[in-house]
Parts: C-alpha cells; sequence; structure tokens
C-alpha cells in the first residue's frame, strides 16, 4: 500500500483504545495511512528484546574490546559512560517520537514528519544503508570466538586472529553462512523470529551477568589502573578513537521503534522497551569492560589488545568455562545479526510501501501467512553477505566495515534530533502539543516536558560530534600498514557514495 506521509509534526491520531486483541493499534495505524499488513503479535518483552539484540553487549564487547583497549589502554573505559550518557539523551528524543509516530522504519518516519520527505528520505537512506553495513559488522564477529571454542571452526588457513589474511578470510566464510541461517528465519515468521529473540536474549543476559560476576571474581588488579591510557598516541587522541567501542555497542536501540507495527499497544510499550533496553546493555556493557580490564593476566603483553575478552575468559577461567561462556557469545551474534536484519529489512519496506525506493513494489509486499516483508530481508542479507566478502581483500576492511556503520547510524540518528530540536525552536514541534493524547493505558504520552530543549539540543551536538570522530580519516587507525589509502578514507567515501547515489536517483525519478 503506498500512502502519503501525513505531513502534522506534531502528534499523531489518538489510539482508540488498548484492549489487547491489537484492532485498536490497527485503527491508529489507519489514521496515518497505512493498514495493517505486518502482524501485531509481539509484547513488552519480546519489544525489549528487539532492542536489546541490535545492541548486543556480548557481540560488540567481544568485537571491539582488543580495539578500543589497543588504543585508549585501560582508560578507555571511562569512555563507556560518556558515550552511554550521550545516547541516552538521544534515546530519550526517540522515545518521545516512538509514542507519537509507532511506525515501521522510524528513523524514516520520524525525519520525514519532523521536515521535509526529501530530508526524510534521505535520512531513511542513510539509515538502511548504514544497518546493512551493521549487519555485515556483526556477522563477522563470529571469528572473534568460534576458534576460540573449536579450531574446526578456522576453516580457512591456521592464523584466527581478525586482523591476519587467514582470519580475515575465515571470518567472510563464517559471516555468510550466518548470514544464509539469519535470513531464512526472516523468511518464516515473525513470531519464530521474536522467538528466538528472545530466548537468545534471555541466553544473552544469563551469560553476561555470569561473565561479570567471574570476571570480578578473578581480578588481578584494582579499578584505580583504569586511570592511565597506556594506548597509542596522546591521551585525547587515544580516548576519541577508544570511544569507537563503546559507539559501535550502544546502537540500535531504536529497533523498538523500528516493529512498532508488530507491536501490541505501541505507544505504551516502545518508549519504555527503547529507554530500557539500551540502559540494560550500557550497565552490562560497562561491567564487562571493567571486569575485562581487572581480570586480565596482564595488560602489557599485547594479548588484550589483539585477542580481546576471549584471551581473558579462556585464560583465566579455564578452556572448559571460558569455552562454553564463548559458546553463549556465538549465540548472542547469531541473534544480533538476525535482529538487525530484521530491523533493515522494515526500513526497506517502510520506504517501499511510500513508492520512494527503487522496486518499490515488490520490496513493499507481504506475505499474508508469515507477515514477513521477504523481499527487504533478501535485499539486505544479499547485500550484507557481500559487504563481507571485502574481507577477503584486506582485513582493514573489518574495521572499515565497522566504523562506517556506525558513522552512518550517527548522521542519521542527527538527521532526527536536529529537525526535531529546529522545530522545537521555531514551536512546530512541542510534545505538549499532545498532552491531551493518551496511550493504550489511557495515560499521557511519554514525554520529556520542560526538559525537552535541553536534552534535544545536547544529544543532537553531541550526535553530530561522534559522527565526526568516527569518520575522521585517521590514518593510524584506519590504515595502520599504510599503501591503502582507501581504506583511510573507506567511511568519508562510503558515505559521499551513499549520497551521490540516492540523489542521482531521486533526479532521475524526478524526470520520470
Amino acid at each position: 500500500m503506498t500512502a502519503t506521509a501525513p505531513t502534522d509534526v506534531r502528534h499523531g491520531p489518538t489510539e482508540p483504545g488498548g484492549d489487547g486483541t491489537g484492532q485498536g493499534d490497527s485503527v491508529a495505524l489507519a489514521g496515518f495511512g497505512y493498514r495493517q499488513e505486518l502482524h501485531r503479535s509481539m509484547g513488552r518483552y519480546a519489544s525489549f528484546a528487539a532492542g536489546f539484540s541490535f545492541i548486543s553487549v556480548l557481540t560488540t564487547v567481544f568485537q571491539f574490546f582488543a580495539f578500543g583497549f589497543s588504543f585508549g589502554g585501560a582508560a578507555f573505559f571511562w569512555t563507556w559512560p560518556a558515550v552511554l550518557v550521550g545516547q541516552l539523551l538521544v534515546a530519550a528524543c526517540f522515545a518521545e517520537l516512538a509514542a507519537r509516530y509507532p511506525l515501521s522504519g522510524a528513523i524514516y518516519q520520524w525525519s520525514t514528519r519532523l521536515s521535509t520527505p526529501a530530508f526524510g528520505w534521505f535520512a531513511g537512506w542513510i539509515m538502511v544503508i548504514g544497518q546493512m553495513v551493521v549487519v555485515a559488522a556483526a556477522a563477522l564477529a563470529l571469528q572473534v570466538v568460534l576458534p576460540a571454542i573449536w579450531s574446526g571452526f578456522q576453516l580457512v588457513g591456521g592464523d584466527p586472529a581478525p586482523t591476519s589474511v587467514s582470519g580475515a578470510a575465515n571470518a567472510a566464510v563464517l559471516a555468510v553462512i550466518l548470514l544464509a541461517l539469519t535470513t531464512a528465519v526472516n523468511l518464516v515468521d515473525n513470531r519464530v523470529m521474536s522467538l528466538i529473540n528472545r530466548v537468545g536474549v534471555t541466553a544473552e543476559i544469563i551469560g553476561a551477568v555470569l561473565i561479570v560476576v567471574l570476571l570480578f571474581t578473578h581480578a588481578e588488579r584494582g579499578p584505580g589502573v583504569t586511570l592511565h591510557t597506556g594506548g597509542q598516541g596522546g591521551a585525547i587522541g587515544a580516548l576519541l578513537v577508544g570511544s569507537f567501542t563503546a559507539a559501535y555497542v550502544l546502537i540500535g536501540f531504536d529497533s523498538a521503534g523500528e516493529l512498532s507495527e508488530e507491536t501490541r499497544s505501541p505507544r505504551r510499550t516502545a518508549p519504555r522497551t527503547i529507554l530500557l533496553a539500551l540502559t540494560a546493555a550500557g550497565v552490562l556493557g560497562g561491567l564487562l569492560l571493567l571486569g575485562g580490564i581487572l581480570a586480565a593476566p596482564s595488560l602489557t603483553d599485547g594479548r588484550l589488545g589483539t585477542d580481546g575478552l576471549s584471551y581473558v575468559l579462556t585464560s583465566t577461567l579455564g578452556d572448559g568455562v571460558g569455552r562454553l561462556l564463548l559458546a553463549d557469545v556465538a549465540l548472542a551474534i547469531a541473534v544480533a545479526t538476525l535482529a538487525i536484519q530484521t530491523s533493515g529489512s522494515r526500513m526497506l519496506f517502510s520506504m517501499a510501501r511510500d513508492g520512494v525506493l527503487p522496486a518499490a513494489r515488490p520490496l513493499a509486499k507481504v506475505s499474508p501467512r508469515t507477515g514477513m516483508p521477504t523481499g527487504p530481508a533478501l535485499v539486505v542479507g544479499v547485500v550484507a553477505a557481500a559487504l563481507c566478502l571485502l574481507n577477503l581483500a584486506s582485513p582493514e576492511a573489518f574495521l572499515a566495515i565497522g566504523t562506517t556503520c556506525i558513522a552512518m547510524l550517527y548522521l542519521a540518528y542527527a538527521m532526527v534530533t536536529g529537525p526535531m530540536l529546529i522545530g522545537r525552536l521555531r514551536g512546530t514541534y512541542s510534545a505538549r502539543a499532545g498532552e491531551e493524547e493518551t496511550d493504550e493505558a489511557g495515560r499521557p504520552l511519554f514525554s520529556l516536558g520542560r526538559w525537552g530543549l535541553p536534552v534535544n539540543a545536547l544529544a543532537c551536538v553531541y550526535g553530530l560530534a561522534m559522527a565526526v570522530n568516527l569518520a575522521w580519516p585517521r590514518a593510524a587507525v584506519y590504515d595502520p600498514a599504510g599503501g591503502h589509502w582507501y581504506f583511510q578514507w573507506f567511511t568519508v567515501l562510503f558515505l559521499l557514495v551513499t549520497v551521490g547515489l540516492g540523489a542521482l536517483w531521486r533526479v532521475l525519478r524526478t524526470r520520470r
């Protein structure tokens, strides 16, 4: 169904009832110009699981811990709370929007309603391309844990380090296999997808708590060690690069908003699960970082900066317990890849049903039997697999892919918080304009109230500053071996190509 996005930037239609059957949710969706096609079967925990599994602290902390430590030393831990506070500001803005616009393709839908259709389109375009890159980066994380569990998972070559030639190639092979599995799940049924998410998130939370407890009970040093950088370069520069770890982990909390059309009582559920998923992941991830630093056998032998937390677990807790916990990490990686692919496919679907993408008609189709948009799931899976194959070209591709996706998501987030801030200053957006509205429980919609303007302003400044920090073409970060200028400039070039292709398509579409 093609629909024209409403132009009212203040608030959406009033929810006509929260009877638990989903009928009121469907009527509310019709008020935005869309009919209910996705199956609305997700409850509160499933919504939380969608956001938490995208963040997936076990996946991303294990994937980027070594990188953060190699640059910032033990002091890189302090970049975690700093990034968490910044992201909570962004999440608070998103929670307010999720209550007013409970729609799939949240970033695209929110930006469009807060600004113009053209600006919102570019926000959605950058976001969906970024999500595809995130899927690839998450799938590549299997290389960090599977060979450490069993050497038989090293299918290519003998060196499992992700920065080695054979490790990078093996990462690509494992990632493509995983993407084939997650794509199949995304074609089955959203109830199956939701069940896998819930089970995976539960196992991840239990595993993360267990790892934290074991690390702290095997601490080799006190927390004072985190006051020393000991990484590469000067203290400030090292910590700016070290913040990449937290920046990469603490994204994707908007997934609860992305799945609003599949969530029961989304006006009440999505805002709370957005904030809860980020808070829970932030606390657990911070404890994992600190526990790994305190329990590492050595901070100076170089292994913490190459092998990361996998080395800490197996060397400190023993092969048996360490490998069992790494198996839980592998499960978390698989579930995170599934969740991110699901989120990306909903963004494609949302834009396609508005008729603003190439091949919009097939991409907007939803299977009546499964309630899943099959075309978008296939596109996201295939593109992500193709990006994973870049790892065959060079080990540096792993970091280029990882940082590119973070920068793109941060930019897309800023394309929501920026227009939201302008709307507040101009008086065209006001959360108080919707105070007469209620959620499905009959309570006022989530609102930042008088804190809206300062929170929004800080969120916008933080997001833009972090996007610049991530995309800055540092040779020491993106091309440490030298001779690969395209990796040094990969993030900037990828973003320019993404925007350029989008602009070209819009121009050709307008001429037609």
